[in-house]
């Protein structure tokens, strides 16, 4: 495996910052950027030009992740050549007619192949219910199958998320890309950090992933209770304080979600995934060292799967972690850069939405406020 970036700023333009120049011989690029960044279609352009036969997977962020750094507008491209490993991509859109766990059905179908490994997979963060389209994509794709990845974001703004294959990225899209064969390697884990605190709450009334009553009470009201003078700033502020919720496939029994809108008419939230009516949730909080060290943690336990040096990290990191822990970000893919080596290229985004299983041979899931990290190579 081969890679090379490049890193878009207003300020300097298109700078090759690592890699082997592959030009020409790039089959895949992943292009995470800012919204206002992506919608460029001279962007676009630039990137066709730059790498005119690979296919080119974009989505928008909450923040660019690339080495040790994050960057807020800018555009960052990994190229990659896979010397051994064959792949594919494939897309879809949610429509009126094709819900969240219908996309996932098309992306595995359109993916489904022999000996099929793992499958990366860059979704819309706003119009996408992560939960359904994890469960659709496994309704087709074989329980052995890796699935990674995470949904789009839009700075702090939760007004419009974008994704495109070999195109300007648009809102309601789905991509993937699926890697095959016994030359490709992985290592890949999520983890979070968070410390929950305050009563246990029963979700007495829920749909899908929108919320609307915690012990009998209209949902949003209790939750501004807590927020205090923050309930101004929904839902931006509630990455600050997201809820946990009992899973039995989740280490230690929760899965975190971030609230993605509120309704305030219908006293509801909206989250990225599920809340099931009758789990029992709680109020987290953010320690800035326990979000280190899960971030490190998740290196470690990736590198420990994958055996071996990695070439490409990808990570997908949630916007509230961001958010609180401010100008020390760096700080959790400093963590990182320390497990996995200077030879590693990092590549990545802010999200509003993580996919990954916990451990090995653990199914997928939807998580938030985690830090998840995906490892390749090929031997």
């Amino acid at each position: 495996m081969k890679t090379e970036q490049h890193h878009w700023k207003n300020t300097t333009g298109w700078i090759s910052t690592k890699g082997q120049q592959l030009k020409d011989s790039a089959q895949l690029v992943l292009v995470f950027g800012s919204r206002q960044a992506l919608q460029d279609a001279q962007k676009f352009a630039d990137l066709r030009a730059m790498y005119p036969q690979a296919h080119l997977l974009l989505g928008s962020t909450a923040g660019e992740i690339i080495d040790i750094e994050v960057h807020d507008n800018s555009i960052i491209a990994t190229a990659i050549y896979f010397e051994k490993t064959p792949f594919k991509v494939a897309q879809t859109h949610i429509t009126e007619d094709q819900n969240s766990e219908a996309a996932g059905k098309e992306l595995a179908a359109a993916l489904l192949g022999d000996n099929l490994k793992h499958v990366f997979v860059l979704s819309d963060g706003l119009a996408v219910n992560g939960s359904d389209l994890v469960d659709g994509l496994y309704s087709v794709l074989p329980a052995d199958v890796v699935i990674t990845g995470g949904l789009a974001g839009d700075a702090a703004n939760f007004e419009l998320t974008l994704v495109g294959l070999n195109e300007v990225p648009t809102p309601k899209k789905v991509v993937a890309f699926g890697l095959y064969g016994d030359h490709i390697q992985l290592g890949y884990v999520s983890i979070g950090g968070w410390e929950a605190f305050g009563a246990e709450r029963l979700v007495t009334k829920s749909e899908g992933n929108v919320l609307y009553e915690l012990d009998g009470k209209p949902a949003l009201e209790l939750y501004k209770t807590y927020l205090g003078e923050k309930a101004a700033g929904l839902p931006a502020t509630a990455l600050l304080f997201p809820l946990s919720l009992e899973n039995k496939d989740a280490a230690n029994n929760l899965l975190v979600r971030t609230i993605l809108s509120i309704d305030e008419a219908a006293q509801s939230m909206t989250f990225a995934g599920d809340i099931p009516q009758g789990c029992k949730v709680r109020l987290m909080k953010a320690n800035f060292e326990k979000l280190v060290d899960g971030a490190e943690q998740a290196s470690e336990l990736s590198q420990e799967l994958l055996g071996a040096d990695a070439d490409l990290a990808i990570l997908v990191s949630c916007v509230g972690r961001k958010l609180v822990m401010a100008q020390r970000i760096e700080d959790e893919l400093e963590a990182v850069r320390a497990v996995v080596g200077d030879a590693t290229t990092i590549t990545g985004f802010y999200s509003y939405g993580e996919l990954a299983p916990y451990k090995q041979f653990k199914p997928c899931l939807l998580h938030n406020q985690t830090m998840t990290v995906t490892l390749m190579t090929e031997k």
